[in-house]
């Protein structure tokens, strides 16, 4: 015991137990000494120098080997020798806040802790395996690219390139220049000019109300009008507009102004516009067209096919944004070409229709008359050398504010009158060719005679039982000897050669909306009709139709159709004649010719009615007339004033006829002298030579 109480005991590093509690006992030198405790305390899994210790010392109170000899060593107390036992094992504070010792594991518990691994330290990221797997997915990516782009520019490309261009491809109308129309010398009264288009885009339109403040003065269109314009809108086929007319034949100068705005989404392109050099010159004849040179009214409504020609297509490619315009060798097709109108040459001799409006205006202007025409015809061949009406408008502004509808009217073919006493040329016509008189026939006249409830009177009463010559009923105009040589007649044959010279239809002239007029049928028709239809009362004829009747007598008894159209003028330049106009025989030439010497009697007899209408070193024949002015089927206040003649008398070449619908009427002293400078005028521009011979000496009152 005294051997083994007095051996040391040393621990496994070499320490005496006492020394190992020494350096417990002064944890600075523990820590100074052995300076590689952090590190083991980090790779033991971070616990601490007294876990490590316990496992390799053995506690204070158990037995140790003594130099490895296999026997139990106890630590004996003494001076020298005996260990001081280790200090306790630091105390937790209790969760309660208690001062107690903290209890002790459980051995089994302590050999589970003891005998667990410590964690793996973390393994680090390996940066080639990174940089590998980033490379192979950019490689991965730009293969999926390549084989697209492979894709879209080999496999589909000109479907997508297609599709492309049809997003940006717009298709326009290309105008087809509308035909001119000419006189006869081949004056031009209208044309087309070059001009411009106005469009819009409104998918491009940035600012409407801007644009359409800014276009408006330059357009004279209305600021609320061209915003309805330029409102977005779909096409046929779902797809939004991009091409809206704004205006139609706008001038070149305006175009400009326009574009010089650089206004997004507008812009100009070539147009045609009609321009009408005289005004007013037989405006009422050639009519006007719209702002898609469309013909609304007169010729230009008429001939409106053969005027206008046919459209052709264009498509273009435009850009997109701030860039839409034409795109300079883009897509670019002329889908139709434009198919240019043909033009039409007329009958109208624009010096005659200057003069011939001329009067008739001044004429109008003179007794305040309401409504005017005057007729020129070709006895011959029918042509209309000159149609005037008043009132008028300038064809080239049909639209003034200041021009009512009936100013455009044609009231040659549209005024429709009670004809008054030209009407009885057609009576002494048919009782010659039906042989009821002959022209040394004398009618016994009275005053007035009845017929019916009216009694009609004569302005040139003659005692009762006084014999007329027909050249004096004409002469005087007498009611009663005309009513006479109706009676003689009968009521069926009057109204047949009414029909033989075309009364009561449309003379088929070539104007839009003409009227026919109106005869009365003999079953139709009252007491007061036999006096009043003679001498032209319900009756409603023309001007125009009234002026073929007295054709017809200057031309041998032929009735021609008047007409307006001479020929057509293809786009190549090659005329081809209008056809040829209705002819039909009336009378014989010889009846003929004794009407016209009767209507001589008019303008020469001292007294006679037409006195003023005599042209000095031509012989003339005419009738006056004094009417009513029928409306809607009902006569107006005033009356129809008119005259028509023809000259020379012996050899005629032309008729005119003057209508002038007056306050007060008038009959030849209003429209005789008209007649008389028209006629005049005619003679010297065609440059008909004087009459040789005399008119007859007519004797009125036979005895």
């Amino acid at each position: 015991m005294g051997g083994i109480s007095g051996a040391r005991a040393y621990t496994p590093r070499g320490r005496t137990v006492r020394e190992t509690a020494d350096l417990r006992r002064t944890p600075r030198a523990t820590r100074s000494t052995d300076p590689f405790r952090p590190a083991l305390q980090v790779l033991d899994g971070g616990r601490t120098g007294g876990g490590r210790t316990a496992r390799r010392a053995p506690a204070v109170g158990t037995t140790t080997s003594a130099a490895g000899t296999g026997r139990t060593v106890r630590p004996v107390r003494g001076d020298n020798d005996v260990t001081d036992p280790p200090p306790p094992p630091r105390r937790r504070p209790r969760p309660g806040g208690g001062g107690g010792p903290a209890r002790r594991p459980a051995p089994a518990a302590a050999r589970r802790r003891q005998s667990r691994k410590p964690p793996r330290p973390p393994r680090l990221a390996d940066p080639h395996r990174r940089l590998r797997v980033g490379t192979l997915l950019v490689l991965v990516i730009f293969a999926v690219v390549a084989i697209r782009l492979v894709v879209l520019q080999v496999l589909p490309a000109q479907v997508y390139a297609n599709g492309g261009v049809r997003d940006r491809i717009v298709q326009v109308d290309v105008p087809a220049p509308r035909g001119a129309i000419y006189d006869r010398s081949g004056a031009a009264l209208a044309l087309s000019v070059e001009a411009r288009y106005v469009y819009a885009d409104p998918t491009r339109l940035k600012d409407p109300a801007a644009a359409a403040e800014a276009l408006s003065p330059l357009l004279g269109i209305p600021r609320s009008e061209l915003l309805k314009r330029m409102a977005p809108r779909n096409r046929p086929n779902g797809r939004p507009s991009e091409f809206e007319y704004l205006a139609r034949g706008v001038e070149i100068d305006t175009a400009k102004k326009i574009m010089a705005l650089e206004l997004p989404g507008i812009n100009t392109d070539r147009d045609e516009r009609r321009e009408v050099p005289g005004g007013d010159l037989a405006a009422n004849l050639l009519g006007f067209v719209g702002e898609e040179m469309i013909g609304l009214e007169g010729l230009e409504a008429r001939y409106d096919e053969v005027l206008r020609g046919i459209n052709g297509k264009r498509e273009f490619e435009v850009g997109q944004g701030d860039l839409a315009a034409p795109i300079p060798g883009g897509h670019d097709e002329v889908i139709t070409e434009a198919q240019p109108g043909s033009s039409i040459q007329l009958t109208i001799d624009r010096d005659l229709q200057f003069e011939v409006q001329r009067v008739l205006s001044q004429t109008m202007q003179r007794v305040a008359g309401s409504t005017g025409a005057a007729v020129v015809l070709d006895a011959r061949t029918g042509e209309v050398l000159a149609q005037a009406s008043h009132p008028t408008y300038d064809a080239a502004n049909p639209l003034d504010p200041n021009t009512k509808p009936t100013d455009r009217e044609d009231a040659a073919t549209s005024f429709v009158v009670d004809p008054g006493s030209v009407h009885k040329a057609i009576v002494f016509a048919a009782a010659l060719e039906e042989g009821v008189v002959r022209p040394d026939t004398k009618v016994p006249v009275a005053p007035a005679i009845k017929r019916g409830d009216q009694t009609f009177r004569d302005t040139h009463p003659a005692p009762s039982g006084t014999l007329m010559s027909l050249p004096g009923i004409m002469a005087y105009s007498s009611n009663v000897g005309t009513i006479k040589v109706a009676d003689a007649l009968g009521k069926e044959k009057l109204y047949e050669y009414q029909q033989k010279f075309c009364l009561g239809r449309a003379t088929g002239v070539g104007l839009p909306g003409e009227a026919a007029g109106r005869l009365l049928p003999p079953d139709k028709w009252s007491g007061s009709s036999y006096g009043s239809v003679p001498i032209g009362h319900s009756v409603d004829a023309t001007p125009l139709q009234m002026a073929t009747v007295y054709a017809a007598i200057a031309n041998n008894g032929t009735w021609v159709q008047p007409h307006l159209v001479k020929e057509t003028i293809a786009p190549d330049g090659s005329r081809t004649a209008a056809p040829a106009p209705r002819t039909q025989q009336v009378i014989s030439p010889e009846n003929a010719a004794a009407v016209r010497t009767m209507l001589e009697a008019v303008t020469t007899v001292p007294d006679a009615t037409g006195r003023k209408a005599a042209i000095p070193g031509y012989r003339v024949a005419g009738k006056t007339g004094t009417g009513a002015r029928l409306v809607d089927g009902k006569y107006v206040p005033g009356e129809v004033a008119s005259f028509i003649g023809m000259a020379p008398a012996d050899n005629p070449r032309y008729v005119i006829a003057v209508f002038a619908h007056t306050p007060k009427g008038g009959g030849g002293d209003i429209a005789s002298p008209a007649f008389k400078e028209m006629m005049g005028f005619a003679l010297r521009h065609y440059r008909v030579p004087p009459t040789g011979t005399k008119p007859p000496n007519f004797v009125v009152y036979p005895r």
